[in-house]
């Protein structure tokens, strides 16, 4: 007869019968894991030092063995011979008690549960889906090429999958379409999440930042299950759609969160634009010197400021009159070089004697704006 009460107790922390449904069941078979990897080290550390101190416990029974022998053999140690004789009954005692202790570790390691670390060795293994598996030196350009690629192939049902709103039309369309489950969907919908912010469409974003936060949780499921995406995502909207109020909670916070540092991208990337536009902008000001006018209008003293204001050709050449020589042409060179001067042709260079005589070349909507 077989004897098939070896598997009576077997310890499978995959085994996802006895879970509840609203158990996050990824975090749980982490935790009876690592617990019975402990486990299983602390009984290897206790059979290893037993097995040390039984061998010590051997070899100094051995030691005074010899020693008795060696003495058996002169005069006048029997004083010594006796003490020894008392010692070996001792070790001899204590090399029982050992063999004993050994008998019983090898009981209780009998009766341990099997479990997926000692119950076999792999011989094969096989793939639900034929994957490819990746190549680990994929270069930036590459995966860029690859997310461009399916982003250009699936992109209508990406953007479908990113507004649905039902947890059972969510698990449907995925079931429909199964390539989407994978990391190339998560990146778009982060980007589109983005974009929306951008755009000032806060609702939509909202809704596309819920498929999104799906998405990774399932992505992060079949990564603590070692699986394919493919493989798991069913048994995530199973549990999420039964999900008791503190499992809900982590993955509202997890949504929240994620919206918080859209818009904090959001407003990055609008920082970043309006600065690429003011540049722009500037470039587009600048003068043939190459100075920005609004710079240099900034820079003037508030009397000369004042004569651009009031475009007070008169008062500007009495300004410059009054000032110090060297000082009024730095002022008025950069006010050339900038375009807030054109001089005529009659008088081209500004001396410390003369002011020009052309007029200030801007109308009243093409003054530099200051604030």
């Amino acid at each position: 007869m077989v004897d098939y009460s070896v598997w009576d107790h077997i310890e499978v922390s995959d085994d996802e019968d006895d879970t509840h449904p609203n158990i996050d069941t990824a975090s749980l078979f982490r935790w009876r894991h690592q617990a019975r990897v402990e486990r299983m080290e602390e009984f290897d550390k206790e059979k290893e030092e037993l097995s040390k101190a039984a061998n010590d416990s051997k070899k100094k029974l051995a030691e005074c063995q010899k020693k008795l022998n060696e003495l058996g053999l002169k005069d006048g140690a029997q004083s010594e011979i006796q003490k020894l004789q008392s010692d070996l009954c001792q070790l001899k005692k204590e090399q029982k008690d050992w063999e004993k202790k050994e008998n019983e570790l090898r009981k209780k390691e009998k009766t341990m549960p099997w479990n997926v670390d000692t119950l076999s060795k792999e011989g094969f293994s096989k793939s639900v889906f034929n994957v490819k598996p990746e190549n680990k030196q994929v270069t930036e350009e590459e995966k860029e090429q690859k997310h461009k690629t399916f982003v250009e192939k699936n992109v209508k049902q990406l953007k479908h999958f990113g507004m649905l709103h039902r947890w059972d039309d969510s698990q449907k369309y995925l079931s429909d379409n199964p390539h989407l489950v994978c990391e190339e969907t998560a990146n778009y919908l982060v980007i589109w999440c983005i974009d929306l912010e951008v755009e000032e469409k806060h609702a939509l974003m909202e809704q596309v930042a819920h498929q999104t936060i799906v998405m990774q949780f399932v992505l992060e499921l079949a990564k603590s299950l070692k699986v394919d995406p493919r493989a798991c995502f069913r048994q995530f909207f199973t549990k999420i759609k039964t999900a008791d109020q503190q499992y809900m909670d982590a993955f509202n916070d997890e949504l929240e969160s994620f919206k918080g540092r859209v818009r904090e991208r959001a407003k990055v990337r609008i920082e970043k634009a309006m600065k690429e536009y003011e540049e722009e902008e500037r470039k587009k000001r600048l003068g043939p010197g190459g100075l920005d006018p609004v710079e240099v209008y900034e820079s003037l003293p508030p009397e000369l400021q004042n004569c651009f204001d009031t475009k007070d050709i008169q008062l500007l050449q009495d300004t410059i009159s009054k000032m110090d020589p060297n000082e009024a042409r730095i002022y008025m060179k950069q006010c050339i070089d900038s375009g807030l001067w054109v001089p005529n042709s009659k008088a081209a260079d500004v001396t410390e004697s003369e002011a020009p005589d052309s007029e200030p070349v801007y109308e009243a909507a093409d003054q530099p704006e200051t604030s």
